[in-house]
């Protein structure tokens, strides 16, 4: 797939919380794209447990936009046009950061993910708020609906 993608920003030390399992996600939005990058798994158990994502992180960080997706069978993108929404909780001292992403899903390219990915901060990410607010002023994100919220007036 050749692309001319522009990066516009990076979401980086996001984890997906599975039964027995966490996955360890990278997340950069181009101007034409959401590409989601898996780079990591850990599992629950408190000796097993451990950030499985950081030699990926760097891959991603070093990796041309238009090879993202070949990285991992488990990376996907999600169209500018198809994305609905970036909703970001901001984390608390006894909550992490969490990130709410949906999209309207296509027959013909599911992700498996039916139209949506919640993500929460790893223990050592740096704040991000920046980040989503910097992107309700991109003119190429007008048609998504971006929110920032705070737990404490969250009811989620």
């Amino acid at each position: 797939m050749t692309t001319t993608d522009e990066p516009i920003a990076r979401f980086t030390r996001w984890l997906r919380q599975r039964p027995n399992s966490i996955e360890f996600w990278e997340l950069v939005v181009t101007d034409e794209r959401l590409v989601c990058c898996y780079v990591g798994q850990s599992y629950r158990s408190m000796l097993l447990r451990a950030d499985m994502g950081e030699r990926d992180r760097a891959t991603v960080a070093e990796t041309p936009l238009e090879d993202l997706e070949s990285l991992a069978e488990q990376n996907f993108s999600v169209s500018l046009e198809a994305l609905e929404s970036i909703r970001h909780v901001e984390g608390t001292r006894f909550r992490r950061a969490r990130l709410d992403l949906e999209w309207t899903e296509s027959d013909d390219d599911p992700t498996g993910y039916d139209g949506n990915l919640t993500l929460v901060s790893t223990s050592d990410a740096e704040p991000q708020r920046d980040i989503v607010a910097g992107l309700t002023d991109d003119p190429r994100l007008e048609d998504v609906t971006i929110d920032l919220d705070d737990h404490r007036w969250s009811l989620r």
